[in-house]
């Protein structure tokens, strides 16, 4: 029972029940992100190549139609699902920078700046140099 409860401890700290909703709202924010991609930034990339985005590819040995009409032995180089990947991939990147700096800056608003040493005054400092010349 010792290992039970060390676990429940372990579960129930403030920082591993913070991961996990930031873990289930990352997952739900990468499929805002893929299909604002697929959706809006793929057509209007399409439009630049003339076809769908998704679909670009480079043919290294060219495929033959069976009779079913299914493409088989293709072999191809799929950039446009990569570059896809690869945009969704920055713009959650750019997100969780944005995140992570608006919380650092939230952060150093909170932490009372600390306080200057207290130093000699100038008048101090004036009488010690008076008092060193004297000697």
């Amino acid at each position: 029972m010792g290992m039970l409860k060390e676990f429940k401890e372990f579960a129930m700290k403030g920082n591993l029940v913070d991961i996990a909703v930031a873990f289930v709202m990352g997952a739900a924010f990468n499929k805002v992100v893929t299909t604002f991609t697929g959706g809006v930034v793929s057509p209007l990339a399409g439009l630049i190549f003339q076809s769908d985005f998704n679909d670009l590819k480079y043919v290294i040995t060219p495929g033959t139609l069976d009779e079913s009409g299914n493409l088989t032995g293709e072999i191809a180089v799929l950039y446009g699902s990569f570059l896809t990947s690869l945009i969704d991939f920055i713009i959650v990147a750019f997100v969780m920078f944005m995140i992570i700096k608006g919380i650092n800056k939230m952060k150093k608003k909170e932490e009372p700046a600390p306080a200057a040493p207290a130093g000699p005054t100038q008048e101090e400092l004036l009488i010690q140099i008076r008092d060193l010349l004297k000697k």
